[in-house]
Formats: C-alpha cells, structure tokens, sequence
C-alpha cells in the first residue's frame, strides 16, 4: 500500500536493455516498457513500486517508480541510487516548487506542482490558499500518497487535501477513480483570486482540480484587449476570460457554456467583482451557438475559443484536428473588422505545428485574413520538463483580423 519510506532496505533492480539507456542517462524522466529487461520476476513486481535503475553496464541510473504494464514503466524520482524517497525527500521538491511560485505570483494561487517539471512524475498540485487539490496520476505517485500528505502538511500546513483522483490517464495505470478528502470539509464552491479578481471553483466536482491555472496570463492579455469592446467567451467554464475582460473595462461580455452549473458560477463571480451589469450567461452547445451568431449577422470586438481537448487519444487526433479548425472557422466569421480572435488547444496529442495549421485553415475557410500577435502556452506555473517538450501541452494564439 502507501509506503513513507520504501527504499530503507534495498530496492528490486530493474535492467535495461543494451544500447537503451541514453535517453535516460542524458535526462530524459522515463524508460519505456521496451527499453527494459522485462523477465517474469519483473513482471510480477507489484505497480508503483520503487527500483533502482541499472543500464547494460551495469551502472546506476537513478531511484524510479516501476509500474510493468504500461508502456511509460519507470519514472525517474532521483539520478542518487542512494536517495530514500520518503516524506522529506517530497517535503525538499515541495519547498523548491514553491520558492519558484512565490517568486511568480503574490497571492497563494497557483500551480504548485507540476509533475516531472518539478521532479515529482505522476503528481499535480494545485493551491488554493489554504486548500490543495492533488491528482495522483500514476501507480508510483499512489503508492506515495501518505508521504506526499505529511510533506504537504510540513510545507504548507493545509486545511484541506483533496485527492482528485479520478482522470482517465489512471486507467492507464490500473488504477481505480476516486475523490477523497483530508482536514476540513469543503461546503460548496472556494474562492480564486487571479489578477486582481475573485472567481469561484468547485474542487469536488469541477473539471480537473475546479479552475484553469494554465490560462493566467492568456487571460490577462485577452482582458487588456477588451477594454471599450464587446466579448463573447465560448467554453466560458466558471467564466475566467469573460469575468477578467469585464474587469479590465469591456463594454459588454457574453459567456457561452453548455454547462449550466459552470455558468453559475461565473455569473456569481461577475457578481462578485461587481461587473454583473455588462455580464451575460448563455448556455448551449458552442458549435449551435456559433452558427446561431453568424446567421443572425452578429459580431463582437473580441472571441474567445478556448475549448476542452478535442483530442484524448492518437486515434482521434485527425478528427479532432478537423474539429478545431470548424470551432476557430465558426469563431473567425463572427469577429468583426479590426477584432481579435483567441483560439486556444489544450490537447497534448496536437502539436503546435498541427494546432498552427489548424488556425491558418480555419482563416483560410473563413474568408478572413490578419495577424497574429501573440503566441503562448501555459503560465509559467506549469513548467516543461527540457526533456519532455510534449508536456507544453497548451498552445493559443491572439490573431487581429481584417
């Protein structure tokens, strides 16, 4: 089960193939299924537990969570074979993830783990002031979870641990879906505050940990355009982009969801930050939505497409590449002369050439042409690790059409 320190005594060794330990050795975090020798005593190691990592020559390459049936099989938590991985050593990459946010950010609100970025694979954390929302992502991170609670209470003594642990990356690990909760019981919706505004999210029951850390700045440049001007904000969610550009001066903000809960809570947030008068919910599906708009020969100074992945596996990126140029076609129509249009991916599987090409197409169907002015991924919260350029995830552009 859950383990505070399990490499006090010595750890199974796991031995890679000939030849296949350079990615590792030159700092890359995970070896593959097919980049060990997986004899039957490995196979029945049970998943999730710690190793040590030994190449072909017989030479360390680290302390790794070992799980035999995925294809990512071993994640590496430190190149010292001698590390105990124990609640002081998550208590040490805590303390350093969180020098970094509070060189960032002023307030506690943010992204305070980052998996491999911040040497913990497997593992995000997000702080709500007192409260965290944690996702343990992998069999490894799982087996992990009283140390993490008691590094979590050492380092910033919480209220309330909420474990997320209900994304769909867990099947991958064979593991089961859940919500728990540790310390004090959450009562609905907590609040977010984010440049300057307050926003409500519902860690138990939201997407993901309840709010989008991820989206900060876009949002902070998306709301300095806004001022004087009308926005429309499809996939609103708990209304981030709407609220921030009502704050920041827009004339009028309209959000689009087809979640009438999420829809709630933003119109409680523009209530919140006393923008209610200029703020509109609608709820429905974003592609009805669009179409609706544009036959009705409305357009808006600013739009927002910033929707949930289209694409949760390689086998639907194709379609769901389709998807994303017919949302930022759809989006483009109803940008007025002169306006801007944000169209975002949150897709891991569609690379920033794909995603690139999907808004150029889109343009190009849309009959619009224009600039863009600014390409971004995530906050700065959500670092990538150098060795795994696939976890920037996030992509966006803010393109000025004709």
């Amino acid at each position: 089960m859950n383990t505070l320190a399990e490499n006090l005594t010595a750890l199974p060794e796991i031995h890679l193939q000939a030849g296949r330990h350079k990615r590792a050795r030159r700092g890359h975090p995970w070896v593959f299924s097919n980049e060990i020798e997986m004899n039957a005593a490995v196979k029945a190691l049970p998943p999730g537990g710690l190793v040590w990592l030994i190449d072909a020559s017989k030479r360390p390459l680290g302390v790794a969570t070992f799980n035999p049936h995925p294809l990512i099989a071993a994640r590496i938590l430190s190149r010292n074979p001698d590390a105990t991985i124990d609640a002081d050593f998550i208590a040490t990459r805590l303390r350093t993830a969180l020098a970094v946010r509070e060189s960032l950010y002023s307030v506690p609100y943010y992204r305070l783990v980052h998996a491999e970025a911040d040497g913990l694979p497997g593992l995000i954390v997000d702080r709500f002031g007192d409260v965290c929302v944690a996702q343990l992502n992998t069999a490894g991170m799982e087996r992990l979870s009283d140390a993490l609670t008691v590094a979590l209470q050492e380092v910033l003594t919480p209220k309330t641990i909420l474990f997320r642990n209900d994304s769909a990356v867990r099947n991958l690990e064979g593991l089961p879906q859940e919500v728990r909760l540790m310390g004090k019981e959450l009562k609905g919706p907590i609040e977010v505050l984010e440049s300057g505004g307050v926003f409500q999210a519902d860690p138990r029951t939201g997407q993901k940990t309840g709010w989008f850390y991820d989206q900060r700045d876009n949002r902070a440049f998306v709301a300095a355009l806004s001022r004087g001007r009308r926005v429309a904000d499809f996939y609103s969610y708990t209304g981030g982009f709407a609220v921030s550009a009502a704050l920041a001066g827009a004339a009028e903000v309209h959000a689009f969801d087809r979640s009438q809960a999420a829809l709630d809570f933003a119109t409680a947030a523009a209530m919140a930050n006393g923008v209610d008068a200029k703020f509109s919910a609608t709820r429905g599906d974003a592609f009805q939505l669009l179409r609706s708009v544009a036959s009705g020969g409305e357009t808006f100074d600013v739009v927002v497409a910033d929707p949930p992945a289209f694409v949760k596996s390689k086998k639907d990126l194709q379609a769901g590449i389709r998807g994303y140029r017919k949302l930022f076609r759809l989006a483009a129509e109803i940008v007025a002369p002169g306006g801007f249009l944000f169209a975002a991916s949150c897709s891991h599987h569609v690379d920033l050439s794909s995603f690139a090409d999907a808004v150029r197409r889109a343009l190009a169907d849309a009959g619009r042409n224009g600039r863009i002015l600014r390409s971004a991924g995530a906050a700065p919260d959500h670092p990538v690790h150098p060795f795994l350029p696939e976890t920037g995830y996030l992509k966006a552009q803010m393109i000025q059409l004709d």
